[in-house]
C-alpha cells in the first residue's frame, strides 16, 4: 500500500461510521490484493507475501467485526475463513487463481455492503477530529483537499 493510500484511508476512517468503516476495510483488502498481484508479476515474492499477510489480517478484521446475534453472520464467518484460506493456499502455491477467486467473493460481498450501507445516516464514530472539505480548489491534475477548522482541542482529551 503506497503512502498516498494509508493518508487517504486515515482520512476515510476519521470521517466514517460504523458502516462505513466495513466498507474501508473491504476497500484496504482490495488494494492488498492488487499489491500481490503486482509482487507476483515483478517476482518479488517478499512483498507477494507481506501483501497476502496483510490481505488476511484484514479479513481477519472482518470476521472479528461480526455481531453474532443474527443468522447472517454464520454464512458470512464461513465465507471469510475459506476466502482466508485461499489466501494461504495462495502463499504456498505462488499462485494467482486462489486470490482471484477470494477477490471474486469478497467483490461480491462488498456490492452488498455497499448497497446496505448507504442508506446508513449514523454519525461518524469520531466525533472529535478535523474536517475535511474537497472540491474547493483544484490542482494542476487532481482535486484538492483542505482541512478548516485547526482547533487545539482536536484528538482524545485526557
Amino acid at each position: 500500500m503506497k503512502k498516498e493510500q494509508v493518508s487517504d484511508f486515515t482520512r476515510r476512517i476519521s470521517q466514517s461510521n460504523r458502516g462505513g468503516l466495513v466498507i474501508i476495510i473491504y476497500d484496504m483488502l482490495f488494494v492488498y490484493l492488487s499489491d500481490a498481484k503486482e509482487a507476483y508479476e515483478q517476482k518479488e515474492w517478499d512483498a507477494y507475501k507481506t501483501a497476502l499477510r496483510q490481505a488476511q489480517r484484514t479479513i481477519t478484521e472482518l470476521m472479528t467485526a461480526l455481531n453474532f446475534s443474527y443468522e447472517l453472520a454464520a454464512e458470512l464467518y464461513r465465507i471469510y475463513v475459506f476466502c482466508r484460506d485461499c489466501l494461504a493456499r495462495a502463499m504456498y502455491k505462488r499462485g494467482l487463481s486462489d486470490i482471484e477467486l477470494a477477490e471474486r467473493l469478497m467483490k461480491k460481498l462488498y456490492t452488498a455492503f455497499e448497497q446496505t450501507m448507504s442508506q446508513d445516516t449514523s454519525a461518524p464514530l469520531m466525533s472529535n477530529t478535523q474536517h475535511v472539505y474537497a472540491g474547493y480548489t483544484y490542482g494542476k491534475n487532481d482535486l484538492v483537499e483542505t482541512c478548516q477548522d485547526f482547533d487545539a482541542s482536536r484528538g482524545f482529551f485526557a
